[in-house]
């Protein structure tokens, strides 16, 4: 048995996997795609991170100087794994960098890939300069300014449309991702805390501020904040003759049409399972759920498992999740890897 420990993807859910396994002493081979870890929360540019209120390059940058400064972590950027044989505790794996890694489990931390709102066209991205996604508004929270693309200016009205890419069948998304409606009224607190002047309206389907996140996001940010929420079926996108948006829809809560002028247009945009998810199946023989995120394995008594023994799958790799879970799932499949391979050696003794 070899209790090397394979990581791939060094986000959230990896580098938590990674530093778990390092930690009771076992040797680990963490291998990401980017030349930079860190996942989405860093290569993305996320400002503050949901519940912590931590800023995502000081959060996310200690997991990543924790693996960094470990020496029993081997780390290789700018790599994929190419090719996988063996079984449980005895896996040879091909890199991409022409090395060879032999390892006894294999954690899959692969992460998400954020909707692209140009597949949603009729809501103005792509259209119109000021139609922008929740990551470029993160990023514009983390320089410390929002202004419109087209000229600069301080908006004096920003839009938040919740649900882009997210539980809307006609596009095939038929899932919630999960985070963005809490996601959503982080930042239009975060808008009005650097400019107190701009008024932010959320259009929502339904507000999914899930668990403990429904007094600290959801009412904060309508009663301290004076965020204001439209429960709204959007139509489209479109430019007034002053050059200002204009969101066209139905109130759903008075049943009238409503078409309101806005200067920022944000889509709340969505989880996609991973583009690279059909070449990390076939790669590591694991199976797809239906919407193409990694399947799971039995899950009751084999919590992690993928559909291959010996792969743990975890994070939003399975289906959309939050970053405090995702690091859970990786210190949760750390323990599960190291111990079936230590319960392995015991009966193979």
């Amino acid at each position: 048995m070899n209790d090397t420990i394979l990581v791939v993807g060094a986000g959230p859910t990896g580098l938590s996997a990674a530093a778990g396994a390092a930690s009771i002493g076992r040797n680990v081979v963490l291998v990401e795609k980017e030349n930079v870890l860190g996942g989405a929360p860093i290569l993305s540019g996320y400002a503050k991170l949901v519940p912590s209120g931590e800023w995502a390059k000081d959060a996310i940058g200690r997991m990543v100087r924790r693996v960094e400064s470990d020496s029993r972590v081997t780390i290789h950027r700018a790599t994929k794994v190419t090719r996988v044989e063996g079984d449980h505790g005895d896996f040879t794996c091909t890199l991409s960098n022409n090395q060879t890694v032999k390892a006894g489990a294999i954690i899959l931390g692969t992460g998400f890939t954020h909707f692209d709102s140009i597949n949603k066209p009729e809501w103005g991205f792509g259209t119109f300069e000021d139609v922008v996604t929740t990551t470029q508004v993160e990023q514009m929270v983390a320089a410390g300014k929002i202004a419109c693309p087209s000229d600069g200016r301080v908006p004096q009205r920003v839009a938040i449309l919740l649900c882009v890419g997210s539980r809307d069948r006609q596009i095939g998304r038929e899932w919630c991702s999960k985070i963005c409606c809490t996601v959503s009224t982080n930042l239009a607190m975060e808008i009005k805390e650097i400019s107190p002047r701009t008024d932010v309206f959320i259009y929502y389907m339904d507000i999914r501020t899930f668990g403990l996140y429904e007094d600290k996001y959801y009412w904060k940010s309508q009663e301290e904040f004076k965020t204001k929420f439209v429960k709204a079926r959007i139509a489209e996108v479109t430019k007034a003759p002053d050059g200002r948006l204009l969101v066209k829809g139905e109130d759903t809560l008075v049943k009238r049409p409503i078409v309101i002028p806005m200067d920022l247009v944000v889509h709340a945009i969505g989880m996609d399972p991973n583009a690279d998810n059909p070449e990390i199946a076939k790669v590591f023989g694991v199976g797809l759920e239906k919407h193409g995120f990694l399947d799971r394995g039995e899950q009751y008594t084999s919590t992690f498992s993928s559909t291959r023994r010996g792969i743990y799958v975890g994070g939003a790799a399975l289906a959309p999740e939050d970053i405090d879970t995702s690091i859970s799932h990786g210190l949760a499949m750390a323990m599960r890897a190291v111990g079936e391979l230590a319960g392995a050696v015991e009966k193979a003794a």
